[in-house]
């Protein structure tokens, strides 16, 4: 039965009380105990990482276990090698010449929001960033994914127990309930809201009044340019987004291929079990993929297998169709499988020249994918570069599988995250791949170190107004 309003606000209410407390404890900690229970928490999330990539599996019917598994291990190995020795109490950089000393300080209580897609691993990555920067964090389970999500929380917290962490350091809400995460995003005591989810999740964060890191939507444009290796190309294309099902938020999502080696990116995504579809079964497979009615893709086909998603829409293909490749005629709202689908779902494009294809790639860009992840496969540095700097995106990835790739850690040295921030263009306010250091509040000490320019001179010359900004600034600078 949902909480009515007054069981919400006394719900929330006791959250943050237990939640200020263990604040309150938790700033007192060193460095050496805070570093005792996040190796504690990683170590017991690692332990479990199989059994809860089954019970995401099980609960929400997205993706593949043995995906998931790895997403685990992503979320609890590689971001503890990440974080385990970035120093997050008291001082933590001293520079002598400028007289600057920077200290660490906690943020506060902190609202992890989890998305049905990814809920175990990203529940596993911001408790741990959350603890290593001495904040208590409250998760927010979505509502198809609450079992799974609670259950990470629950052996995370077990595990900070053990090594002697505050009580409540770890807490999550109770139900999946819109009215619950709602109220302790507003929270007067809460310091900061990481958002994973959907656009309007991440849009009510925002405008909660509480300071937020939020994510975007994906729909990653892939070029394949005429140096690519093909057969490399299309084999990491297809590890990308099969994997779990492309449920990453940063997988592929439109391939744009230069004319000259777009029969051979044909032919190669044809051997390994990708089936091109007619104009006919576009059409079919856009009624079951896409919802017109909340212009997004349709909750039901997300991390489902390309075979089971083609049997929906009444299309034929063989058993063992790894990929769905659908050749669009153009891109926006007329063309809805020009849009972020979570599934093994790709567009197809071929463009005659490389102008031609970072246009179209710039197009799907925009067309809700802007400040989070573009994907080249090119052996032209320069054009890589040219690529780059025409895209707004937060990551490029080159030559690298983008799921894997955004995410960091695997074939890059990103900093590994399940937070992947889209910068302006996305509504965000970084471009970063969220980690720790973004969950500490820096004071400065600033020690006395005069301008010595300033103080040779001439004071009088501020009023001389028949100065223009070259000759004042050449008298500043004169005897320096």
């Amino acid at each position: 039965m949902p909480a009515t309003a007054i069981d919400v606000e006394s719900i929330i209410e006791e959250h943050f009380c237990l939640a200020n407390a263990a604040a309150a404890v938790f700033s007192q900690y060193d460095q050496g105990q805070t570093d005792r229970i996040v190796r504690a928490v990683y170590e017991a999330a690692f332990r479990d990482r199989v059994r809860l990539a089954r019970l995401a599996h099980e609960e929400t019917g997205m993706g593949k276990w043995q995906d998931k598994v790895v997403k685990n291990l992503v979320a609890s190995q590689f971001v503890y090698e990440d974080i385990k020795d970035l120093k997050t109490v008291g001082v933590i950089h001293e520079d002598p010449i400028s007289g600057i000393v920077e200290i660490a300080q906690p943020m506060g209580p902190i609202l992890a929001i989890t998305p049905v897609t990814n809920p175990t691993s990203t529940a596993m990555f911001k408790i741990l960033i959350a603890l290593k920067t001495r904040n208590p964090v409250i998760v927010s389970p979505a509502r198809k994914a609450r079992e799974s999500t609670v259950e990470t929380a629950r052996i995370c917290y077990e595990a900070a127990l053990a090594a002697d962490a505050p009580e409540h350091c770890i807490q999550w809400l109770p139900e999946g309930s819109r009215e619950l995460t709602q109220a302790a995003m507003a929270h007067k005591s809460l310091a900061l809201i990481l958002a994973t989810g959907g656009p309007g999740l991440v849009r009510s964060a925002y405008s909660s009044g509480t300071p937020t890191i939020g994510v975007g939507a994906g729909n990653v444009p892939v070029y394949i340019e005429r140096t690519a290796d093909v057969p490399f190309a299309i084999e990491q294309i297809m590890a990308s987004k099969c994997f779990d099902n492309g449920t990453i938020c940063a997988s592929e999502q439109a391939i744009v291929a230069e004319r000259s080696v777009a029969d051979a990116v044909c032919e190669e995504f044809c051997r390994r079990s990708a089936r091109f579809l007619s104009k006919e079964e576009v059409a079919d497979l856009e009624r079951v993929a896409f919802d017109h009615e909340r212009n997004a893709m349709h909750p039901d086909i997300v991390g489902q297998p390309a075979a089971k998603i083609a049997a929906v829409a009444g299309i034929r293909v063989p058993p063992d169709t790894q990929l769905l490749i659908a050749p669009l005629g153009g891109i926006g709202p007329e063309w809805p499988l020009s849009s972020e689908i979570l599934a093994p779902i790709l567009a197809w494009y071929t463009a005659d020249s490389f102008d031609d294809a970072v246009n179209l790639c710039i197009d799907l860009n925009f067309h809700g994918g802007m400040g989070h992840t573009a994907s080249i496969f090119s052996n032209d540095d320069a054009r890589i570069k040219q690529f780059a700097s025409l895209m707004n995106a937060g990551r490029i990835v080159v030559n690298t599988p983008s799921s894997q790739g955004a995410v960091g850690g695997l074939y890059n040295m990103l900093h590994p995250s399940l937070t992947l921030g889209c910068g302006t263009g996305g509504k965000n306010i970084t471009t970063d791949n969220v980690t720790a250091q973004h969950l500490l509040n820096i004071q400065r000490i600033a020690r006395r170190r005069e301008n010595q320019r300033l103080a040779r001179f001439d004071t009088n010359l501020f009023y001389d107004e028949s100065l223009d900004p070259a000759a004042f600034s050449a008298a500043f600078n004169r005897n320096y």
